[in-house]
């Protein structure tokens, strides 16, 4: 499999035609390559052997390369095995939890709605709860949170959902084997238009207007051009889409810089709020509980910090549960709303999570449904995602789908996680989805790329 350039994901207006390629120096290099596919249950066996290691040699690097020089990996993973009940660990690996090896935490996130439940598990003690001085930080765009978790600055961050799978490939950037053991958020987005374009609802009225998404690889990028080509537009040709941050979306939109934009809220509505914009449709019209934004961290962090990791994902997944409630989130909008967090009138965010909203229209709509938070990672999810990253041209080649969904997406650390913590989790990593009538086949990913008529050459 290799991976195309495309475009600057540095610059805050990067167009994506397929056909540009990155100016930096990491880019201009050979196609990077594609990460070793580990399953979540090889994950938990490095895990702990890290763990058992550690315990034998202390905090001593020296000490355990010294060892692991000397007998290689594979002999002391027999010698552990010979002597430890690995099976049984791995098991367990997240029950009793031992205290976390590192308390203090720095974790990315951008200020939209999506990001809720890691925002609101500062303000709100979940962190605390579970033995962690996390501290969240405000982080300009998603090109920037991606470059400050590859640099070790960021012990974990709020993702888009298909950045941890392009990362883990090597697609827009360095090839590094990421996790991605919880969604933050399902729904919750939505395509604004400006306001002169009111008589312009028919999206085959739409030839030549640009777009705005917040990142090339983002379900808004993917749910775009899924969403224009079913009225037989090509995202590549008949219109342009360029990468906006979210923050600086309503003001391009002001400016006359975008037509429209397919956004993450609190943005959709503050346009509406602002009166320059309306909302054309909602994301969850596209696919009724697509993800969106997700917890992801490398994988390093779970297998050198595994109780740290474990702790980390409890705080994360009962953050989530707890903003899956309606009856929380006029509470929660509240926690979220200051210059800190997301900087937005409280308002405007609590149309967002209570789901009765003005619509631009002249309209007040009522659509509980319209952001909802569930953790799992379904892996057929991710499937999806990569079909629609071959789709258009930002991978080619050979694609061992479930392989890399499952490396990536850990339904097993989630469901152990919430069935743990009293909820209710889902028994199978695959479901079929259905997007604009079109039922989607996570056994057949080749043939559902095949199936449409518009996409990349």
């Amino acid at each position: 499999m290799t991976v195309k350039s495309l475009g600057n994901p540095f610059s805050k207006d990067t167009d994506l035609r397929h056909g540009q390629s990155c100016p930096c120096d990491s880019c201009k290099s050979s196609p990077a390559p594609v990460a070793t596919h580990m399953s979540s249950e090889e994950m938990l066996e490095q895990a702990v052997e890290s763990a058992i290691v550690r315990s034998v040699f202390g905090h001593s690097d020296i000490g355990r390369r010294s060892f692991m020089g000397m007998v290689g990996g594979t002999t002391a993973a027999a010698a552990l095995a010979s002597v430890f009940p690995m099976n049984e660990a791995k098991a367990r690996i997240l029950d009793n939890l031992g205290p976390p090896e590192k308390t203090d935490l720095n974790i990315g996130f951008v200020p939209i709605t999506c990001a809720t439940p890691i925002i609101m598990a500062e303000p709100l003690g979940f962190y605390e709860r579970y033995g962690l001085n996390a501290k969240v930080i405000k982080t300009a765009g998603w090109a920037v949170a991606r470059d400050k978790s590859l640099s070790g600055e960021y012990d974990a961050s709020h993702m888009l959902t298909p950045m941890p799978l392009a990362m883990t490939l090597g697609a827009g950037s360095v090839a590094e084997p990421y996790i991605m053991p919880a969604i933050e958020n399902i729904n919750g987005q939505a395509i604004v238009l400006a306001n002169q374009h009111m008589d312009k609802r028919d999206p085959k009225q739409w030839k030549g207007f640009t777009f705005g998404v917040p990142f090339e690889y983002s379900m808004h990028n993917f749910l775009l051009r899924y969403y224009v080509a079913e009225f037989g537009l090509d995202p590549d040709v008949d219109i342009q889409i360029r990468v906006v941050p979210p923050p600086e979306m309503v003001a391009n939109l002001r400016a006359g810089n975008l037509d429209g934009y397919l956004s993450p809220d609190p943005f959709n509505q503050r346009a509406v709020y602002e009166g320059i914009g309306f909302i054309h449709i909602l994301t969850k019209e596209i696919w009724e509980g697509h993800p969106c934004c997700a917890f992801a961290a490398p994988l390093s962090f779970a297998t050198e910090l595994p109780n740290t990791y474990g702790a980390l994902l409890k705080s994360i997944i009962d953050a989530t549960q707890y903003a899956s409630n309606p009856d929380n989130r006029v509470e929660i909008s509240e926690a979220i709303a200051p210059t800190n967090y997301l900087n937005q009138p409280v308002t405007v965010i609590q149309q967002v999570l209570t789901g009765t909203y003005a619509d631009g229209l002249g309209e007040v709509q009522r659509v509980p449904d319209r952001i909802d938070f569930d953790p799992f990672p379904w892996q057929s999810m991710g499937v999806w995602i990569l079909t629609q990253m071959k789709r258009w041209g930002y991978i080619e080649g050979d694609v061992d789908y479930k392989g890399v969904a499952e490396q990536v997406f850990l339904a097993s650390d989630a469901r152990k996680v919430m069935t743990d913590l009293g909820y209710d989790a889902p028994a199978e990593n695959y479901k079929s989805h259905m997007i604009m009538g079109k039922t989607f086949d996570y056994n057949e990913p080749e043939a559902y790329i095949d199936s449409f008529a518009i996409k990349a050459d």
